[in-house]
């Protein structure tokens, strides 16, 4: 059998903690052959733990010794690395949010398209067991009327690696945290095109001195990105989303909440619970076991490695991955100043 040749670029926390470990229990049909990270050391360090023969400082001296590549990086180099990659012949899966912009996001696929390569978005949510039983669900709901997202942590802005850098990430919540359930409800919804977004960003809370916050500090004075985002979503089939995101909440608990009421019926992602109406009643269903794996990294791997090998279709396709960074876009144009 064929083992796809996979290169690592950027070896920080996503793809020690996620895409690594998903390729090497993958060994039947793909091999991680090459590293590149800017801090060479880290890079040593990785290649060693897990016998991977090359390592390079420059992403560009990776391509020849790969088949496809796994971008880890942060967001500002996405739309780089990844026409650079189709330039050189070699396939690639590319942590999300896909780019900082959608303009970005455009020249990725059109780079893709010219070296008739695949070009993958991780979004894992879509691999979660709950969201694969919703997306197979969505018959018993019919069309999606009013969806409801929440994406919301109590005090856990993250103080480790750059994701408060807005000249590295491009934002805060809404582009690191909220785009995973923005884009499984436009999944669930089947892509549906939107109209008008109108949205309102905060970082009041983060620029309070003396934060309590759970996942280690930050500078306070230098804090320029969202921790706390609302908006509101229609589209042209008549559907409407009510999403709000945060990494700073003042909240009881942490909330990952993804409801969908429909023409049919309703159902719940996080627990999976479907809502009928049935027989004169009104019935509420819960799955008592869900198939697949635990962790979605796995089967995210797998799909793009089987993509690659023109096995099965992209479960994340660009083109969807793009809508989300239009109406991300969208939210930071419309929502104003930070407040």
């Amino acid at each position: 059998m064929i083992k796809l040749r996979i290169g690592i670029i950027g070896v920080g926390g996503i793809a020690q903690g996620r895409h690594i470990p998903a390729f090497l229990q993958l060994r039947d049909i793909c091999e991680i052959t090459s590293l590149s990270d800017v801090n060479i050391d880290r890079a040593k360090e990785i290649a060693e733990k897990y016998n991977i023969p090359h390592i390079f400082a420059d992403y560009r001296d990776l391509f020849s010794e790969v088949d496809a590549v796994c971008i880890c990086t942060p967001n500002k180099f996405h739309a780089e690395i990844t026409v650079a990659a189709f330039e050189a012949g070699v396939h690639v899966l590319c942590e999300k949010p896909m780019a900082l912009s959608a303009k970005e996001c455009e020249a990725m696929i059109a780079a893709a398209q010219k070296a008739d390569k695949v070009l993958a978005i991780a979004y894992h949510y879509r691999f979660m067991k709950e969201a694969v039983a919703a997306k197979k669900a969505m018959d018993e709901v019919g069309t999606p009327l009013v969806v409801r997202v929440q994406a919301l942590r109590r005090r856990k802005v993250p103080g480790w690696g750059v994701f408060t850098n807005k000249n590295l990430q491009g934002g805060g919540s809404l582009i690191d945290y909220g785009c995973h359930l923005l884009d499984l409800a436009l999944w669930l919804m089947g892509n549906p095109k939107h109209i008008a977004v109108s949205g309102t960003m905060y970082n009041r809370l983060s620029k309070i001195p003396n934060q309590v916050n759970q996942w280690g500090s930050f500078d306070h004075e230098s804090f320029n990105v969202d921790d706390h985002v609302t908006a509101y979503l229609k589209f042209e089939n008549g559907a409407s989303v009510l999403f709000e995101t945060s990494w700073a909440a003042n909240i009881k608990d942490d909330q990952e909440h993804l409801s969908i009421s429909g023409v049919d019926g309703g159902l719940s992602v996080f627990p999976f619970e479907l809502y009928m109406t049935k027989n004169g009643m009104l019935l509420n269903s819960e799955a008592t076991w869900i198939p697949g794996e635990e962790n979605p990294g796995l089967p995210q791997a797998k799909n793009f490695i089987d993509a690659c090998l023109g096995l099965e279709e992209l479960v994340v396709k660009p083109e969807e991955a793009l809508q989300v960074s239009q109406i991300i876009d969208q939210i930071y144009e419309n929502g104003g100043t930070t407040l």
